[in-house]
């Protein structure tokens, strides 16, 4: 296993902070349902009193951008120099599992969100810092072109 870049971690956790929310964004406007609903819920974990849309959502993105960078490092620090999109994919299950099945009971406005969409999204999540981290290692590899000077 190589070290990564630290901008290569960064750049796989800003990927998945945006690409996380795709499958239950899709699914509950498929559904009908409020799209800001997650949003909120995780606004709540910073201001648990609060019901204002636009103060839980101004709260919830710094929370969701240091989750989504915490664990794209753990992920950059512990996947191997290998199939990166299927073993975060997979890691993505195991944060699913600490975030949602363990923590999330202490905070109800993430329990009481749709289970298998945050799982989904945890996926998601996993998968797109694995393309992003094998991306810029494979980069890394490609020699550089050669210059008239040599």
């Amino acid at each position: 296993m190589s070290r990564r870049r630290p901008l290569d971690v960064l750049a796989a956790g800003m990927a998945g902070a945006v690409v996380s929310g795709f499958p239950s964004t899709v699914t509950t406007l498929l559904e009908g349902g409020d799209p800001l609903e997650g949003g909120r819920a995780l606004g709540k974990v910073l201001l648990p009193r609060s019901e204002r849309t636009a103060l839980l959502l101004a709260a919830g993105a710094p929370v969701h951008l240091a989750l989504s960078l915490g664990w794209a490092g753990v992920l950059g620090a512990v996947l191997p120099d290998h199939d990166e999109p299927v073993l975060a994919a997979l890691g993505g299950l195991a944060i699913a599992g600490l975030d949602l099945a363990l923590l999330g009971r202490f905070f109800p406005p993430i329990a009481a969100l749709p289970q298998g969409r945050q799982w989904a999204d945890h996926v998601a999540f996993g998968l797109s810092v694995g393309v992003v981290l094998r991306a810029t290692r494979q980069a890394g590899r490609r020699p550089r072109p050669r210059t008239a000077a040599g």
